[in-house]
């Protein structure tokens, strides 16, 4: 009788250990995204790779698209063909890349958007969108200025450059609108806003045509890192300007911009988590896929926070 006993015991560990082994489907999973030109865009993607490693059986076909609308949507076309399970998509533009989407769906290809999410509202079916508060951010560089503004003058004015991102770029739209929701509450605080496209290049560029221009400069807001170093490169080239002396505010809390603030060129930073953003939204794709698992929540928004001189332990511990 025990030895009857013994063998339905193992017959049960035996059914555990195989059908675990079942549900632990194979995956192969697209990730699209701008360009690796962007550091950011680096880590993502390094980050989804880690993830995919660490869950296990998941195949990444990882695919930047140099930054064009037209190439992304030919990439999306050619995993749909390659018949991949899911896609984690950081859209190029809000709106240019739904057509792509809407063949996702019609493929029953379930897709999940990070850092950048599609423009509310489309006609397309999302599993979930998993990115920062970028409006908060916005509103927390903004705040960051105004209060470094009464610190020089006793009250918050002064002259203050806004470098966008790219026109028609989620988190170029966001971050503009949350960065004027507070600071056009100062109407002694003068703004000029001009996009760099979120390009290092483009923010020298930009810069120099301001400092060229406008006589005296307070404060500068990049929209994101890249953009604000290029600015600092050009405030530091014009010998007319001490950055130093002149406020500086970037989005993304890249490594070379944590070392700036260290050193005490750059006064702050907003930091998005990336890591964080990567390895949830890649999580929920996998769960959906492997176990039908939907998430409570169409859309999880990562809380920013001002990275200075004073807290640079809370920037992810990867940059």
């Amino acid at each position: 009788m025990k030895w009857l006993i013994r063998v339905a015991l193992l017959m049960v560990i035996v059914a555990v250990l195989f059908g675990g082994v079942a549900v632990a489907q194979k995956l192969t999973i697209g990730l699209s995204f701008p360009s690796l030109s962007f550091a950011w865009f680096a880590f993502l993607e390094d980050a989804v790779k880690q993830k995919a490693q660490q869950l296990g059986d998941i195949e990444v076909i990882s695919l930047e698209a140099q930054n064009e609308v037209s190439k992304q949507i030919s990439i999306i076309e050619d995993m749909i063909i390659r018949g991949v399970n899911g896609v984690l998509l950081v859209p190029i533009e809000v709106e240019a890349v739904i057509p792509a989407i809407e063949a996702l769906n019609k493929a029953n290809i379930p897709v999940v958007t990070v850092d950048r999410r599609i423009k509310e509202g489309a006609p397309v079916e999302i599993l979930c969108h998993v990115g920062a508060d970028n409006t908060e951010g916005g509103r927390k560089a903004a705040q960051f200025i105004v209060e470094k503004l009464k610190e020089k003058y006793g009250e918050p004015k002064g002259v203050v450059i806004e470098l966008t991102g790219t026109p028609g770029a989620g988190p170029a739209i966001d971050r503009s609108a949350g960065f004027h929701e507070i600071i056009d509450q100062y109407p002694q605080i003068t703004v000029k806003s001009q996009t760099a496209n979120f390009r290092r290049d483009d923010g020298m560029k930009v810069m120099e045509d301001f400092i060229m221009s406008t006589p005296q400069i307070d404060a500068v807001f990049g929209a994101n890192d890249e953009m604000i170093l290029g600015a600092i490169q050009a405030m530091d080239a014009s010998g007319k300007i001490d950055v130093k002396e002149t406020i500086t505010v970037g989005f993304d809390a890249l490594p070379e911009a944590l070392k700036l603030i260290e050193e005490g060129i750059l006064d702050a930073t907003i930091e998005q988590f990336p890591g964080k953003q990567a390895s949830t939204a890649f999580e929920i794709l996998v769960n959906y896929l492997r176990k039908g698992e939907k998430p409570a929540q169409k859309v999880m928004l990562i809380e920013p926070a001002v990275i200075t001189k004073d807290n640079l332990d809370q920037a992810e511990k990867s940059f």
